[in-house]
C-alpha cells in the first residue's frame, strides 16, 4: 500500500479495494485509481493549496448534481475525496465532434454557475479564492508579490482596476459563481456532460471561465480563438445568460473577463506549483501568464 496506507483505509470504509491501487502524484495532489466489485472509483488526496476542492464538491453537489461527480465520501480535514468513475472525457472522443460536444458542455456549465451562484458565500466559506470584480486589484497585487513580477506593473494593475470596474455593471455581475479555471476538453467527461478536478476553482464573474474553456478547445482544435468552431462555442454559452443582455453585449463582457481572469489564472498556476521547485516543467507559468496581462489576446495566457 507504499506511503497511502491512511488513505486506504479510509476508503476501505467506504469501498471494497479489490486489487493493488495506481497512485499519480503531482504537486496538487494524489490520485489513486482503486478497484473495487463495481468498478474503479477514485482517490484524491489534495495539498492544503488545493484543499477547498473538497468542501466545493459539498456545494456542487448540492445545487448541480446532475452535473458532476457526487462524491462517494469526503473528508474535510484531511483534504481527501472519494469519486466515482466519470468514464472518458471529450479529450478522449471522435476529434471531428469536439467543437459541438464542448458547445454541448458549455450550455450545462452556464446552468451549473447560475445553479451555484446563490450559494456563492457558501463557495467563499470553502476556501475557494475570490476571483470577484471586487477583489481583482488585491488579486493582481497578490500575484505579484508571489511571482515577484516586476515588469511594467503600474500599467497592468491600471488595467485590472478598469476591467474590474467594467465588471462590476455588466451582465452577470450579480451572478458571481463557480469558474473552474481549468475547463479544458480532458476535464469534461462525455455521460452528462459532467464537469470534475475543480482543485483550480475560484469564485468570478461567471464569463471569466471561457478564457480556458475557449482557449483550450483552440488549443485541440489547432485554430485560432476567433474561429467559428471557438465562437460558436462562446456563443452556446452565453445563450444561458440571453435573459440579462443582447447578444453583442453578452460577447463585449466575456471579452473583459477573460482579460481580467488572467490574474485568476496566474495565482491558480502559482497555487498548482509554486512549492514544486524550480525544476518542474511548469515552474515558470505563474510568470509567464502574467506577463501577458494585457496583450490583445487574453488567450496567449493559457
Amino acid at each position: 500500500m507504499g506511503n497511502h496506507t491512511d488513505e486506504l483505509a479510509w476508503a476501505a470504509e467506504h469501498v471494497r479495494i479489490t486489487g493493488e491501487p495506481v497512485a499519480r502524484a503531482r504537486p496538487w495532489s494524489t490520485v489513486l485509481r482503486l478497484p473495487t466489485p463495481d468498478g474503479p472509483v477514485w482517490l484524491k488526496a489534495t495539498t492544503p493549496a488545493a484543499r477547498a476542492e473538497v468542501g466545493l464538491y459539498r456545494v456542487l453537489a448540492a445545487r448541480a448534481p446532475e452535473a458532476v461527480l457526487v462524491p462517494l465520501a469526503r473528508d474535510d480535514d484531511r483534504g481527501w475525496l472519494l469519486l466515482p468513475d466519470g468514464g472518458p472525457t471529450l479529450r478522449d472522443g471522435p476529434p471531428e465532434q469536439l467543437a459541438a460536444a464542448v458547445a454541448t458542455a458549455l450550455r450545462i456549465y452556464a446552468r451549473l454557475q447560475r445553479a451555484v451562484a446563490p450559494a456563492h458565500a457558501e463557495v467563499l466559506a470553502t476556501g475557494v479564492p475570490d476571483a470577484t470584480p471586487a477583489a481583482l486589484t488585491d488579486r493582481f497585487d497578490e500575484a505579484v508579490a508571489a511571482t515577484g513580477f516586476d515588469d511594467d506593473v503600474p500599467r497592468r494593475r491600471a488595467l485590472v482596476a478598469r476591467w474590474a470596474a467594467g465588471l462590476t455593471d455588466a451582465p452577470g455581475a450579480d451572478l458571481v459563481t463557480v469558474d473552474h479555471q481549468d475547463l479544458h476538453p480532458g476535464n469534461i467527461l462525455r455521460r452528462g456532460p459532467r464537469f470534475y478536478d475543480w482543485g483550480d476553482a475560484v469564485l468570478a464573474h461567471p464569463f471569466a471561465c471561457l478564457l480556458v474553456a475557449l482557449g483550450g478547445l483552440a488549443r485541440t482544435l489547432g485554430v485560432a480563438p476567433d474561429d467559428p468552431a471557438v465562437t460558436r462555442a462562446r456563443n452556446a454559452y452565453l445563450a444561458g445568460f440571453s435573459d440579462l443582455a443582447g447578444h453583442d453585449d453578452l460577447v463585449r463582457t466575456a471579452e473583459t473577463a477573460c482579460r481580467a481572469a488572467v490574474v485568476a489564472r496566474a495565482l491558480t498556476w502559482h497555487r498548482a506549483v509554486g512549492a514544486a521547485g524550480p525544476e518542474h516543467p511548469f515552474a515558470g507559468a505563474p510568470r509567464e501568464t502574467l506577463a501577458t496581462l494585457g496583450n490583445p489576446s487574453p488567450f496567449d495566457a493559457v
